[in-house]
């Protein structure tokens, strides 16, 4: 089977851009008119490591990495019998010698398989199982996340450690990023998920956080992820205040890290929805402060903004590829990122339910929301939010199917892929941490 080459990294558009809008119904594989483009072909992958003391904004390696001959889309494929779009494009073909192109999916949504792991999923919630991540790379890219977090930034002190175990980065980043090439790969999103969280834990939530004053230290932190540029004299008071706490060490040195292997667009992509979570931050400790509980709508919106967008938003750097600008700027793949982040965020509020009651105040999630708004028992309000996960990742589903089958460029093809690997990856973590969550007890 040929391996595709890499992504090219500027793209002109097929002319079925033009033509399509953020919404519409998925056509299936007919769409393709004949089946997936042919691809290139290319040597086989190798790794190429991450320097050790990268500089600090250095400018980024714009060489692409060869796409793993485990995720490579043939170029010729028996089309299955009809099926959803869903099925049809994001899982791809289901002839023989396909099975291992999409590692991440189940056969089956919500259907655990035989070696189903630790945890129990939400009863009824919509998802799809994914086989256990490869342990010789979760516990490698876990040795090196400690290393990272311990050795390099300081990014907690000795008694949090156990939290930090018990978080279980490795097996979290390596099951919503089957793709990477290489552990190095995984190491960049790791590192940034660690750094999102210390800062969220230091900054927002209950190691210290507190809305007052959240604004002025969010500010400040961004400038480790798109540098301050200002005169020579107040340069270095800047310079040296990256080192001064441990959410800015975390996001100065996973940010060197990214901008190494990441283009200049990739980057400022990332950035971008940086600034998009750190507003929801904003919206949601100006609620804490004024003890206002929003509408069902407007706590959405927040969590629009304050969820995990950016996270999927660089499966392609994680993979070793680039899914060019042009394709990413497009308003309807715009809106598959924001499904996928919306979804995948109320994982996070529905598994995360019970630790939160547990929690000193009202820490606002979708079902605490909808009992006060709808006037709704818990269990009542915590079911419904388990409808409105559903329908957003029906939403996250058909739109990414209608994209794929309107505008099937390769690139955009496989970042698809990795965004619906990521959703599954995500679901997986929430599931399998019971160090973390347990569920309540409404069934």
């Amino acid at each position: 089977m040929p391996e595709p080459g890499p992504s090219p990294r500027q793209s002109s558009l097929p002319a079925a851009a033009v033509h399509f809008g953020t919404h519409g119904h998925g056509r299936g594989i007919e769409a393709f008119g004949g089946g997936r483009p042919a691809l290139p072909s290319a040597p086989a992958p190798s790794a190429r490591p991450l320097p050790s003391a990268p500089a600090l904004f250095s400018a980024p390696t714009l060489t692409p990495l060869p796409v793993p001959a485990e995720v490579a889309v043939p170029t010729t494929v028996p089309v299955p019998e009809p099926t959803p779009a869903l099925r049809r494009i994001l899982r791809g073909p289901s002839g023989l010698g396909t099975a291992g192109l999409y590692p991440t999916r189940g056969e089956e949504a919500s259907a655990p398989s035989e070696s189903a792991p630790a945890g129990h999923p939400i009863p009824g919630l919509l998802y799809h199982p994914v086989p256990e991540p490869d342990p010789v790379r979760v516990e490698e890219v876990g040795r090196r996340i400690k290393a990272w977090a311990v050795d390099e930034v300081e990014l907690f002190p000795a008694d949090w450690e156990d939290q930090f175990d018990g978080f279980s980065l490795g097996r979290y980043m390596v099951a919503c990023h089957p793709d990477a090439p290489t552990v190095d790969h995984v190491m960049i999103a790791t590192r940034l998920m660690a750094a999102e969280n210390a800062l969220d834990d230091c900054y927002c939530e209950d190691h210290g956080g507190s809305p007052v004053g959240l604004g002025g230290r969010l500010l400040l932190a961004h400038t480790a992820l798109d540098p301050l540029h200002t005169t020579p004299e107040y340069q270095p008071a800047w310079a040296e205040s990256l080192h001064c706490d441990a959410p800015r060490r975390g996001y100065r040195s996973a940010m060197e890290y990214f901008v190494r292997e990441a283009s200049p667009s990739q980057a400022d992509r990332y950035r971008h929805d940086m600034a998009r979570l750190h507003l929801g931050y904003l919206a949601e400790a100006a609620w804490a402060q004024t003890d206002y509980v929003p509408e069902v709508w407007e706590y959405l919106a927040m969590r629009q903004f304050n969820n995990f967008r950016p996270c999927p938003t660089i499966t392609d750097a994680v993979g070793g590829y680039e899914l060019p600008a042009d394709l990413h700027a497009q308003p309807a793949l715009q809106r598959v990122i924001a499904l996928a982040g919306n979804a995948t965020t109320i994982v996070n509020d529905l598994y995360s339910y019970t630790k939160e009651l547990a929690a000193p105040g009202l820490h606002l999630n979708l079902p605490v929301v909808i009992a006060e708004r709808e006037n709704l028992s818990a269990r009542d309000a915590y079911l419904k939010a388990v409808e409105v996960h559903n329908d957003l990742m029906r939403s996250f589903e058909g739109a990414a199917a209608d994209l794929a089958a309107q505008l099937p460029d390769p690139s955009l093809l496989r970042f698809l892929r990795g965004v619906a690997a990521w959703v599954d990856g995500n679901h997986y973590w929430h599931q399998t941490n019971t160090y973390r969550y347990s569920l309540p007890d409404f069934w």
